[in-house]
């Protein structure tokens, strides 16, 4: 289940610090535009609580929690679309993701350059969502032209992808995304073929202040850009990317003693991981057992033998059934067996559709 965020923004806003705090790596991360020349790729654990909990009921040998991928891509700039900057490379690395994480500058520094000039995060955010639609309005076009006389010679799916695509060149020129257009199933079905860039899910991370970071309401740009985010029915999340890459260093328990003093609930990070997982649609079901108790990442929707096929083909092949319980009732009755004792473990077949905290043994023949 290879899916990927890319996390962009403009020069100079705290991505590679973010993602060296993602992934506890020290890729480059300094004060000068187009730091980062290559995309960098790390995976992550995805932070579970649950399975914190079934460890503790099974005491595994070994632990394995399922993973995401983030791409570091290099900052945009104002003409990426027409290979300002770094921009061509850019825009083709971002292609490559599933989802964006944009990282808004929302702070003052007069020791960190900003690209503008000066900090506004919604001219930043319009920077680049404009550049985005601009080469997302040049694929457009370019399809358009090389399909517009079979539209013309009523070939029928001709006619019908001619139709989308002139609604998406339409709202493209308005500077709109196109995950924000009023569209049918039938157009969106057509869009999965296009790889355009604006179709993607965005969650918007405010990047601020050490001082402002247990309150971002404080924080005025903070503000704009969360009400920028519900705007368009996106998430907004609140982060300082320098604690994340202190807290990356660090043991479970000092990081939780850290984040309690700074008045912080929760790591900005574990709730970035947490929504780029969820913002795709993935969802996660448990193997259990004394050698090993392991998280698994399936799309919502996925029936048990998919799921089965997840861990290893042959198990989908030879699929006959699926033993299931859930993460709720394991809690409620802390063991198999009391689960057997009051008929909670359930005998499911081919046409169950796997549920999130499902926890799982496969039957199969081969």
């Amino acid at each position: 289940m290879a899916l990927t965020a890319g996390i962009v923004g403009l020069p100079n806003v705290g991505k590679s610090t973010l993602f060296n705090a993602i992934t506890n790596s020290k890729v480059l991360a300094v004060n000068y535009p187009f730091a980062t020349i290559n995309p960098n790729v790390g995976v992550v654990e995805v932070p579970d609580e649950r399975m914190e909990e079934i460890v503790k009921l099974f005491n595994p040998k070994r632990t394995i929690y399922t993973t995401f991928e983030f791409t570091d891509i290099a900052g945009l700039v104002k003409g990426a679309s027409k290979g300002e900057g770094l921009g061509n490379q850019f825009l083709g690395n971002i292609r490559q993701t599933d989802a964006i994480v944009h990282v808004v500058r929302c702070f003052d520094d007069e020791n960190i350059e900003h690209v503008d000039g000066s900090v506004d995060p919604i001219r930043d955010i319009e920077v680049i969502n404009l550049e985005l639609c601009i080469a997302d309005l040049d694929s457009v076009e370019n399809r358009i032209g090389r399909i517009a006389k079979k539209a013309q010679s009523k070939d029928k799916d001709a006619m019908r992808e001619y139709q989308t695509l002139t609604k998406l060149q339409e709202g493209l020129k308005e500077g709109k995304s196109v995950r924000l257009l009023d569209l049918d199933d039938n157009d969106r079905e057509w869009i999965r073929n296009y790889g355009l860039l604006t179709a993607k899910p965005v969650i918007y991370v405010a990047n601020m202040g050490e001082e402002e970071i247990a309150d971002p309401s404080s924080n005025s740009y903070f503000e704009k850009v969360s009400a920028f985010a519900a705007g368009e029915n996106s998430e907004c999340i609140a982060i300082c990317a320098k604690i994340e890459e202190e807290l990356s260093g660090m043991e479970k328990e000092e990081k939780k003693m850290f984040l309690e003093e700074l008045g912080i609930p929760c790591s900005g990070l574990d709730q970035i991981i947490k929504a780029a997982y969820h913002l795709l649609g993935l969802r996660t079901f448990f193997t259990v057992g004394e050698p090993e108790c392991r998280a698994w990442t399936f799309r919502e929707g996925m029936k048990a033998p998919q799921c089965a096929g997840i861990i290893h083909t042959d198990f989908e092949k030879g699929f006959i059934r699926a033993e299931i319980y859930s993460y709720d009732d394991l809690m409620e009755y802390k063991s198999e067996p009391a689960l057997k004792e009051h008929g909670k473990i359930r005998l499911e077949g081919k046409e169950y559709l796997m549920k999130d905290g499902d926890i799982v043994f496969f039957r199969f023949n081969v």
